[in-house]
């Protein structure tokens, strides 16, 4: 075993534990959790390493790091999850491999990823990003529709040739009345995600928390949990 895989999968193993702690303690199965590794910065041979350690969900947030490493990458079994806020002129290149986009936050991204996903043949699927930093009808600092906005796009998805409403996703905000208060942020994301399950009984997805929050996202009931430097460790920034 190579010292980088060692070091991953030494790694893996402590998260593994801590979601595992989690669920116990919120009374759930470990199966509800899906661990999502968001690799950004780092080279497609850790992605290919994490593939051989079992991971079978990665993330990525910038399409020109995550395009090439997926190309790098077609061959493993994997399910790629764009979580970065989304340009319209990048959408053509992350419909070529994202399978699921995590940020969908505005009527013309909506547009824009439906006419891609038909063009290519493919089916997407979304997550409304949910900004909790934001007022009822602005934008988050992070990307994000405010918790008023869900609906109007919710619908727009449901109803978008070539795309499949999953679920919500949200990032613990920094500013505003949730600020510091992690587990608060994603209970009131679950909140919104029984409301929208009324209309989209299907968007049952709730993708919330990260290395250093996951327990409070477990805990308030998160399907899927992104975690990167508790995985990969930290990576010191380029420039």
């Amino acid at each position: 075993m190579t010292d980088r895989k060692t070091e991953l999968a030494a790694n893996l193993a402590k998260v593994e534990e801590r979601i595992t702690a989690a669920c116990v303690a919120a009374g759930r199965k470990r199966e509800e959790v899906t661990l999502i590794v968001v690799t950004k910065t780092y080279p497609a041979s850790d992605v290919r390493i994490l593939s051989e350690l079992g991971v079978r969900h990665v993330a990525e947030n910038r399409d020109q790091d995550a395009a090439p490493k997926a190309a790098a990458c077609a061959d493993l079994p994997l399910k790629w999850h764009f979580v970065g806020q989304l340009q319209t002129n990048k959408v053509r290149s992350v419909v070529g491999y994202a399978d699921v986009v995590q940020s969908v936050d505005r009527p013309r991204l909506v547009t824009a990823l439906s006419k891609e996903a038909v063009r290519a043949g493919r089916e997407v699927g979304c997550l409304i990003q949910v900004a909790l930093d934001a007022g009822e009808s602005g934008r988050g600092e992070r990307g994000g529709v405010a918790p008023g906005g869900i609906e109007e796009l919710a619908d727009l998805v449901g109803g978008a040739p070539g795309l499949r409403l999953d679920g919500l996703m949200t990032v613990a905000p920094l500013t505003g009345e949730y600020a510091g208060r992690e587990q608060a942020a994603f209970e009131r994301l679950m909140d919104l995600s029984t409301d929208l399950r009324r209309a989209h009984p299907a968007a049952t997805m709730v993708s919330a928390g990260m290395s250093a929050d996951l327990e409070q996202a477990v805990a308030a009931g998160a399907t899927h949990v992104r975690v990167g430097t508790a995985v990969l460790g930290v990576r010191p920034r380029l420039g």
